[in-house]
């Protein structure tokens, strides 16, 4: 592996980067009270102790208190922010891993209402999509103090130790500055591209003036906004070539897009079903023009892609920021010669989509990111031999079976279906979810590895299970879906899964009714709109689809915004009855009287699909209640904390019993993965 382009060292000015691999600046949400502490630096810890020759923090750390965080970012306005930082960047260092941090002022892209109620400022007053607030036009006093903040946080960081900082400019107030659709300013920052880069050039100055030549700077920016009217490619060149020529910056990012929409945040940063390393190309263009040091991440998921962006010259360090999600050991494995062990991105963009809903990234099948003082990733050995029977091969139930044996138990599973996956497998029959099978696949061959034993085709009934003389008995059976709604009419309607699956074909006019909000409904929505049939979506919600976060659901949009498809929120399915060769659906809602008949509608179609969620399928494990030591109880407070199960409420000697994921109660894989891993860790 020594002639690896992945692993050879890169000389960033003074700074020898030991691999050409980076996690990109990203905000992982983990800070608390804005600072980042234990998790937020065994999070990082954990990727530099693998090998990661460059790890950046803080995706947007604030720089200023009218640049409040919208999804829980790094304080860098605050002084003590600074010792948070060196215990962060000091325990990289111990590895030989680079550490730095983005900085920012978020202008329009925040809300008034956040932090401490300041009004949100940009070059002009235009409202962005996303953050609904309309900012303030800057002022010369604002961009005075800005200029102060932008290079007081910077102090801070050199202060921290800190190998360097990096600028955001796409989105944010930097480039709004720079683009002529969000800077309405006139001279001297306003107007002409070089009046509209005068603010970050003065910004530059200022930080250089505290931090002196050494200490590195780079700018993360959009070399082209891609929309009508704003930074064109050329615009993105120009740029380029400026900062490169102004002495004040030590490297590039570059990306190309817009982020002001939900659907413009999702190309820049592609999910599952779109292309892979979309902008590369981009990026590698501007790096032969300029000749500069280039870095680059965007949906660069597998270390195939990454070698060859390396490889081919098109970048110097190439970021693998959800990829490292996934799997944070990448670089030793590729170092060892492991490739084929790499946990798989699957692109299903829990993490960041998690992030813009207000919650912390978890990785949509590697529970222990972002819990790395709890979890762990990789997993001890037990100190005696069990026997463990899992009932189930979904992905709770491989979790269950993998953990399991890298614990050194004796592991049998029995699934129902000819193949392993459970929903997901169902959820992988949509072509762009079809990475969604990574999840499984790894699992099955992670399984395979160390001795797991799986039996295929079998309904497992008590005596089968008893029969394998278990110490600990899994139920991880999944669910299915409701099939006693609505009251009146049931037995007329099909569900999402009987058209994901194809058993049964779409109709011509087609009431789909989502009770649930997953994708589930918007995938049987796509395969139903693409024959052309006439489509009417319904929900009880004042929102469709809300389980489906911001940017799961650009894609689902951008597929059904077809004139045969309509959305109609608020109204509810109340009955279904057959009407001459047809089906008619009465509708109602919930936002008006029970009485008031009379509000109530009529659809005439020919088929209704409905989605009313997932019931657990458990009745092995109510029946194995009896047998169990523990009746299936499970101590909660020893779950959390790391504690073994000891719970006895049966006599004897019995197995001890659980269940998990969908079995339980109705969630996602992510819960269901969780699950396993927090109950297994410790048997």
């Amino acid at each position: 592996m020594a002639n690896d382009p992945l692993l050879q060292p890169f000389q960033l000015k003074h700074l020898t980067l030991k691999n050409r691999l980076m996690m990109t600046s990203h905000e992982p949400a983990y800070p608390e009270d804005g600072m980042p502490k234990a998790l937020y630096r065994a999070y990082h810890v954990e990727r530099a102790r693998a090998g990661l020759g460059l790890t950046m923090t803080a995706g947007s750390a604030a720089v200023a208190k009218d640049s409040p965080p919208v999804f829980n970012n790094i304080l860098a306005y605050r002084d003590e922010v600074v010792p948070w930082m060196r215990e962060l960047t000091d325990a990289c260092h111990e590895h030989g891993t680079a550490v730095m941090i983005q900085l920012t002022h978020l202008g329009r892209r925040t809300r008034w209402d956040k932090g401490d109620w300041l009004p949100a400022v940009s070059a002009s007053h235009r409202r962005e999509a996303s953050h609904r607030a309309f900012p303030k036009q800057v002022e010369e006093w604002d961009i005075e103090r800005l200029i102060r903040d932008y290079a007081d946080a910077a102090e801070r960081m050199h202060a921290a130790g800190l190998d360097g900082i990096e600028l955001q400019a796409y989105g944010h107030l930097m480039d709004q500055f720079w683009s002529p659709l969000t800077n309405t300013l006139e001279g001297p920052y306003g107007g002409d591209l070089d009046n509209r880069l005068r603010f970050t050039f003065d910004v530059l100055r200022a930080i250089r003036q505290r931090v002196g030549e050494a200490f590195i700077v780079g700018v993360r920016y959009t070399g082209d906004e891609m929309l009508p009217g704003g930074l064109t490619a050329n615009d993105g060149m120009e740029i380029s070539r400026r900062l490169k020529e102004s002495g004040l910056v030590d490297f590039l990012n570059v990306v190309r897009g817009h982020i002001d929409t939900d659907a413009g945040l999702t190309d820049v940063i592609p999910i599952q079903g779109m292309p892979s390393a979309p902008h590369l190309d981009f990026a590698g263009e501007i790096r032969r023009q300029v000749d500069f040091p280039t870095f680059h991440g965007a949906k660069i998921q597998d270390v195939a892609t990454a070698r060859h962006a390396i490889a081919s010259g098109k970048v110097d360090m190439i970021g693998m920021t959800r990829a490292h999600m996934a799997d944070p050991h990448i670089v030793r494995k590729i170092m060892e010669g492991r490739e084929e062990e790499i946990r798989p991105c699957v692109g299903a963009n829990y993490c960041l989509d998690r992030i813009y809903q207000g919650g912390a990234a978890y990785c949509i099948h590697n529970a222990a990111t972002g819990r790395e003082t709890t979890m762990p990733h990789t997993i001890p050995r037990a100190a005696q031999k069990r026997r463990v029977v899992i009932v189930g091969a979904g992905p709770a139930g491989l979790e269950a079976a993998r953990v399991a044996g890298e614990r050194g138990h004796s592991v049998v599973v029995l699934e129902a279906a000819s193949d392993a996956g459970g929903q997901v497998r169902l959820t992988a029959q949509s072509e762009r979810r079809r990475e969604m099978m990574g999840i499984i696949d790894w699992r099955l061959a992670r399984c395979e590895a160390l001795g797991v034993e799986l039996r295929y085709n079998v309904w497992a009934e008590v005596e089968d299970v008893l029969a394998e003389q278990p110490d600990v008995v899994i139920v991880a059976t999944g669910g299915y879906p409701l099939e006693d709604q609505p009251e009146v009419g049931h037995e007329l309607v099909v569900n999402t899964w009987d058209i994901l699956s194809g058993h049964v074909a779409p109709g011509s006019r087609v009431l789909l009714f989502d009770d649930a909000g997953d994708h589930a409904a918007l995938q049987a929505a796509e395969i139903i709109a693409a024959t052309g049939a006439e489509l009417e979506i319904m929900t009880p919600d004042r929102t469709f689809s809300a389980e489906i976060m911001a940017m799961n659901l650009v894609p689902y949009m951008r597929a059904l915004q077809r004139p045969n498809v309509t959305f109609t929120p608020t109204y509810r399915l109340k009955s279904v009855q057959r009407e001459g060769g047809g089906l008619l659906a009465r509708i109602t809602s919930d936002y008006v009287p029970h009485d008031r008949h009379d509000l109530d509608h009529e659809r005439r179609i020919d088929q209704v699909v409905v989605n009313y969620g997932i019931t657990p399928m458990a009745d092995i494990y109510f029946e194995l209640k009896p047998h169990s030591s523990n009746g299936g109880e499970v101590n909660y407070d020893d779950l959390i904390v790391g504690r073994p199960q000891a719970v006895i409420r049966n006599s004897g000697d019995g197995f001890q019993l659980f269940r998990i994921g969908d079995a339980v109660a109705s969630r996602n894989t992510h819960a269901a993965i969780y699950d396993a891993l927090r109950l297994v860790k410790d048997l």
